[in-house]
């Protein structure tokens, strides 16, 4: 089980999908990270001006879009658990 930011695992009502969002609030704060260093270590290393600002604007843009896709996917999961799981035809 993943631990949240309070060192515990959520309590008993915390299933997968909380842990998962976890998980993607971490993955987008380490990508907003990123935006920022990588354009900033790149004029250090003499990049253009243009340059690093054109990453930078390519690095914001997939971050945003694996920000949606990844809600998205937090909504689903949350969505799934409330209906519950779907029956496998196969069982009986």
């Amino acid at each position: 089980m993943f631990l949240n930011r309070h060192g515990d695992g959520g309590g008993p009502g915390a299933g997968a999908g909380a842990a998962a969002a976890e998980q993607a609030d971490d993955v987008v704060r380490w990508a907003v990270f990123c935006c920022v260093l990588v354009p900033v270590v790149l004029l250090v290393y003499g990049t253009s001006l243009g340059g690093a600002a054109g990453t930078a604007l390519g690095l914001v843009s997939v971050t945003a879009a694996c920000r949606v896709l990844l809600r998205r996917s937090e909504r689903a999961m949350r969505s799934e658990g409330v209906r519950g799981r779907r029956r496998d035809p196969d069982r009986p």
